[in-house]
Formats: C-alpha cells, structure tokens, sequence
C-alpha cells in the first residue's frame, strides 16, 4: 500500500523563502525611509529645527518700565515707584506644589489670605508663567530665600518697583491708584496693550492717563538650564521708563480741604477761572489707596464698601446733591436776558407765595418774609419767594436751557474718567419719564429743589464762568507732561467753549455786584466770611433739605446739605470754589468758612487774615502763585 505524504517540503520551503524575501524587501523599505527621513530632518530642516531647539533653550521675559511719577503743580510727590522683592513660582517647574508651599511657609510669612489669593491667581494664569505667591517680601525673608534658592525648584525671587502714595489718602479721587490687572483686562486687543505688566491704574489720573504713566516694555533673552533657571542673559532691549505727570492740584490747598471738612462727608472744588485748572479736588472722608496696590484684604474692602460715609464715592464729579440756593444766580441771569424783566422792580414778600388759584403755600426761608425785595436783595439775602414768582414767570423750558448753557446736565469733560452729567428736568427729560411735569415742580426748581441735581465740579465749573466773564474753560487735573529722559515739560492748553448767551451787555457785571453783597452787604447771607478780608468775594450760600430715610430713626428725618460757591478776587477773579458739606445745615455756617480759608490760602498764601497786616487787593493779586 502506497504511503500518503502528509506535508510538501518543497512547497514549504518556497513559501518560507517568499516570506523571507518579503520580510527583508519590507525591512529594507523601513530603513530606506527611516534613513530618508534622517536625511531630510538633518539637511533640509536642519535650519528649523535647530532654532526650535534654541528657542527652547533661550527664555524672552519682558521688562517692566517704571511707571511715571505724579506731581502735584509744586513739585511734591502724590504716586512715586519704590524697590521691593517679589516671590514668584512657576507651576510647570514644580512637582509637588503643597509640599513646596509648606517649605517656603517656614522662610517667608504667609497667611491663609495669601494662599487663598495664591490658588485662585493659579487657575488665572498657564502653567508657564511665573505667579505671585507673596509681594513686598522684607530685607530678612528676601535673604532667607536667596539662600535656598537653589533647592526650591520652581521658586523665582524677583524685583520689582512698587507704586506708592506718600501722602495716603491725600487727592485720592483725583490721582486714583494702581492694582493688580485683572484677568477680563488681558483678553482681546488688550492682552497685548497690558503685556508684561503687572498693575494698572483703576481710577483718576492713573487710569485717564494709563497710557502715558505706563511707558514702554522691554526684553531679555535669558538662556535657561535643563532645571528651567537663568544661566545668562544673551540679548536686551531696555525698557522706557513712563512720562511724568505734573498736576494742577495743590497738595496744601488740599490737604487744607480735607482737614477742614474732618469726619464730615462731602466736596470740595477749586478751579482757575482763566485756564481751568483745578486747584482742589476734595471728596470726603478720603482712604489709603496704598491697599489697593498689591491687592486689598477681603475685611478691609468690606469695611470700606459698608463704612456709612462712603469713601468709595467720588462725590466730586460723581456726587449728585440739590444744588439749593446756589442755583439762584444763573437762574437770576437766565431773567436777565429776557426783554420784559426789570431787576429793579420790587416785589413784596410776605413770607410765602402761592400759585393762581392754588391754596398751597410756598415758603420762604425766613417765615415772616423779606419786606419790599427787588434782583439785589433777593440775591444778596438768598429771598425764596422772588425765586418762586420768577420760575413761575420764566418756565421750566427757559430756566433749563440757561441751565444746560452753564453746563448743568452735561459732563464738564475733565480729564477723569466715570464723571456724571447730573440731572436738569428738560423737556426731553420730563418726556421720557412719561409723567406730568406740575407747575409747582417749576416753582420748587426754582431755588434748587425737585429734580434737578448737579455736581459739586459742575457748581465750580459754573460759578467760574460768571467770574470768567461768560467764557467757559474745561477743568484740567493733568497741567504738565514730563519726558523722564530728556525733563522736558510739555504744557497742557487751556480749552474754553464758546460764552454763554448774552443779550445784555451788563447783564453779568450786574450779578457778579449782586452776588458780591452776599459777602460784602450788611444783610448778605455769608457775611460773616467777609470780615477782615483785603479782597472782595463774590458768592452765593445754598440749604438743600432732602427727605431720606435713615436706619435708627423713625419714619423720616428731614437732612439739610451746606453749600456755598464763590469767587476772588472782584473784579479780577484768581480762584472760584464750590463747597457742599453733607447734612450740615446751613451753607453760610457749614461751607462758607471752608471757601474763604482756600481763597485765602491761595491769594494770600495762609489761611487766616491777619488784621495786622491788611492789604490791598492789587497787593494779594501780586503774590498770589502763577
């Protein structure tokens, strides 16, 4: 029986040798590509790739310029840049963050604020790049890290400048502060507007003039080591240190404000009639903007955002009060203008006015009235019931267009950011809140009640207008900028508008008479500022009652605002002040006195009249500054 083979040797043999030689053609093929792609990486990419491996090697890190100085216009510091050391950790480089935290808990002070604030700036920032765990480290704690430095991977100590405010609270409103930038500022075309800086100004002249305080970045080309840290610094581009700021604030004359005002809220205005600058800019009670700097503590800003005197507001250009009898004047200029009224006609004042055919009583602020009362005693003895016949005359229509004339109801254009337009009920006003406008609504407005509300920089801007003869010059913080290399100070120009509407030639020499026998007149209501003064003052006091309901009281309790606004010297005025002090009752007490000590300060240089030594008003003019 013939045997069956069970396997073809042959047949196995070639298959074998097929998938030999297919293996080795394949194999061959893998080389030939490897080898190509070798090739094509170390000759024709070589350039590419060799610059990757160098920018992996060499580190950019901006340079932070200095941020410009703030002057005031005498040359005392506001907001100056110290050194400090910073401690910083990158993410990336750190491989066990807690236990690196605990360690360096023992080199430096950090509390569970600085942590909190730590964790939450990490999830702000990549992994890359540097995060403040601790700012403004001591002289002792920067020497106890250097020395361990080299054992605490991930760990950077850097300098810094740090922005500091000598005189504290001292014109916070008008010179702000600096903070650290938030994350909302470092997205979209600002990203790279806030490149490599750390802070940046968040209210007044540090915001308005960012860009000029800010300066220009700088680089290094740093060549790190496979641990991540410098070794040497291959390339740098020096940074340009930001511009310096002269102001037109006098440090004196404010810190003069403030003490004055002492625990009592409100503002203080004082601006050049002739050029606009702005002397003073006071709003009180006042806070150290040094806080804000690195960050301020959750308690602190709770205690200031809950303090009852709200020294957060700038009640300066954002304060909006019931200007009182302060408003009289431009309402008494508006009349003026018009072809049918007489300023010496005589009206009787009895004590109260009443509309036609309408039994409600208006008062007058001296319940038995003023006797026989004409535009000059009205002014000067600040009569209601003058002011209420003429709103009734004049219409709300006319009294607001005069208004807005003055500025009223429009924003000064300061330069500072967030001021308010306050509040003039124009006609487009009254449409808009779809309410009837009452006549006795006219009535009230017209001494400075209802709802018209203003600022305490538009009363100023206002009353410097009447000195300025009409002209309107725009209010100017910022009066000098200064090149930090070269000291080259470049001036600001003053901006006027156009005059106010003028159809009486004597119109305005008339009200600045009027509104001098409210200081200067025997039956003035600020005459008791006027005692002893070399100079002549032109002014008009102002009491706005609100209704406001107050916790601890029951119902409500009627509040009264003291104003007064000013201006010296008559007839060639230097210096023109508004003054609103909160609930302080009545402005010839409470605002007045304040007004006369600045206008002292400035055209006598002390704020006290010294009887001994009384001097003409051509004489004051002489020494008062530039």
């Amino acid at each position: 029986m013939d045997r069956i083979p069970l396997t073809d040797d042959g047949k196995e043999v070639r298959l074998l040798e097929s998938r030999i030689l297919f293996a080795v053609v394949f194999g061959g093929l893998l080389i030939a590509a490897l080898l190509t792609r070798l090739g094509y990486l170390e000759i024709v990419r070589h350039h590419y790739y060799a610059t990757l491996a160098q920018d992996n090697r060499i580190s950019p890190v901006p340079i932070t310029p200095a941020r410009g100085m703030i002057l005031d216009r005498h040359g005392v510091v506001l907001a100056e840049n110290f050194p400090v050391f910073t401690l910083q950790v990158t993410p990336d480089r750190v491989t066990h963050m807690r236990r690196l935290l605990t360690r360096l808990q023992s080199l430096v002070a950090l509390n569970a604020q600085d942590l909190r604030d730590f964790m939450r700036r990490l999830k702000e920032h990549k992994p890359f790049q540097g995060v403040t765990l601790r700012s403004h480290l001591s002289a002792e704690e920067a020497a106890r890290v250097a020395v361990h430095l080299a054992r605490l991977k991930g760990v950077a100590l850097r300098a810094r400048l740090r922005r500091y405010y000598p005189l504290g609270g001292l014109a916070v409103d008008a010179v702000g502060y600096v903070s650290r930038i938030d994350p909302s500022e470092l997205r979209g075309a600002k990203a790279r507007r806030f490149l490599g800086f750390h802070h940046a100004g968040q209210l007044g002249v540090e915001r308005r003039y960012q860009k000029t305080l800010m300066g220009r970045i700088g680089f290094k080309d740093v060549e790190m080591n496979a641990q991540g840290r410098e070794v040497k610094v291959l390339k740098r581009i020096l940074p340009r240190a930001g511009d310096n700021l002269y102001l037109n604030i006098d440090a004196q004359m404010q810190a003069i404000g403030e003490q004055m005002l002492g625990n009592r809220p409100g503002s203080i205005v004082a601006l050049n009639p002739r050029t606009g600058a702005v002397l003073t800019l006071v709003s009180n009670p006042v806070y150290d903007p040094n806080a804000f700097v690195d960050g301020i503590r959750e308690k602190a800003f709770r205690k200031l955002a809950t303090n009852p005197g709200r020294p957060l507001d700038d009640r300066a250009i954002n304060g909006l009060y019931p200007p009182g009898s302060t408003i009289k004047p431009f309402y008494a200029y508006a009349a003026l203008q018009a072809p049918w009224f007489h300023p010496h006609k005589h009206i009787v004042c009895p004590g109260y006015w009443h509309l036609p055919h309408n039994a409600h009583l208006f008062h007058c602020w001296k319940p038995l009235g003023m006797g026989r009362v004409d535009l000059k005693k009205a002014i000067e003895e600040s009569c209601d019931v003058y002011f209420y016949r003429l709103a009734f005359r004049q219409g709300i229509d006319r009294m607001t267009r005069y208004l807005t004339d003055f500025g009223f109801g429009h924003r000064t254009g300061i330069d500072l950011p967030g001021e308010s337009r306050g509040l003039v009920p124009t006609k487009a006003w009254i449409k808009a809140t779809k309410q009837p406008w009452y006549p006795g609504q006219t009535v009230i407005t017209g001494i400075g009640q209802g709802p018209l509300l203003v600022t305490p920089l538009q009363l100023a801007d206002a009353v410097a207008t009447i000195a300025h003869h009409g002209v309107r010059m725009r209010p100017e913080i910022v009066r000098g900028i200064v090149d930090p290399i070269t000291h080259r100070v470049r001036y600001r120009k003053p901006h006027s508008d156009p005059a106010i509407p003028r159809k009486r030639k004597t119109s305005l020499r008339r009200l600045v008479r009027d509104m001098t026998e409210v200081v200067e007149g025997p039956h003035g209501t600020a005459r008791a500022i006027g005692y002893g003064l070399p100079y002549k003052v032109a002014g008009k006091t102002g009491t706005a009652q609100l209704w406001s309901p107050e916790p601890g009281y029951k119902g409500k309790r009627l509040h009264s605002d003291a104003l007064f606004i000013a201006f010296a010297p008559v007839p060639h005025p230097r210096i023109a002040v508004a003054v609103v002090v909160e609930h302080a009752g009545f402005g010839a007490l409470a605002a007045a006195p304040i007004a006369r000590a600045l206008m002292n300060f400035d055209l006598l240089g002390h704020v006290h009249v010294r009887p001994q030594n009384r001097m003409r008003p051509e004489v004051a003019l002489t020494r008062t500054a530039p």
